[in-house]
């Protein structure tokens, strides 16, 4: 049962980090386009400027699932090294249960918040519903329970090497 856990989560880390990529290529795209658009064209394109916005919201919900799951999320790195063999794992999972704690209350909180915006459109993209970019919250918290549970059940500690 853990090792088909931990293909699932596996996947759907990598699943959603290939997604945030791609939301990060898209950001830059529309960056590039925008620019090209005023300065070169001499055109506004105010909704460039929009879905940039969003696709930045996605790509940050969307990258923190691997950023639980290398153990860069939540650095309790020194804590963790001072402490005794036996503490080290308790310590991880207070850590993994508060992690998961604000997980669900992202995607408790994140579902309401997408609901409640769904009425609400967006300057730029009248026909676009808000609800498109709060939607990221819950989505990112979702995936997000897999990278921590991924991470505690077999831990990781990359958080240097990712900060680098």
């Amino acid at each position: 049962m853990r090792r088909g856990f931990l293909a699932v989560e596996g996947l759907l880390t990598r699943a959603s980090l290939l997604a945030a990529c791609l939301m990060l290529a898209l950001a830059a795209g529309l960056g590039f386009y925008q620019v090209l658009a005023r300065f070169v064209l001499e055109q506004t394109t105010e909704w460039t400027e929009v879905l940039t916005r969003f696709s930045l919201i996605w790509m940050v919900f969307l990258g923190i699932p691997k950023a639980y799951r290398v153990g860069a999320m939540i650095s309790v790195d020194v804590l963790r090294r001072w402490s005794p063999r036996g503490m080290r794992r308790l310590l991880e999972t207070v850590v993994a249960l508060a992690c998961l704690a604000l997980s669900v209350l992202l995607i408790v909180v994140g579902w309401d918040y997408a609901q409640r915006g769904r009425f609400q459109t967006v300057a730029g993209l009248e026909q676009v519903s808000m609800f498109w970019a709060y939607l990221a919250v819950p989505v990112g918290g979702f995936f997000s329970l897999f990278g921590i549970v991924g991470q505690w059940l077999e831990p990781v500690d990359r958080e240097l090497e990712s900060a680098a």
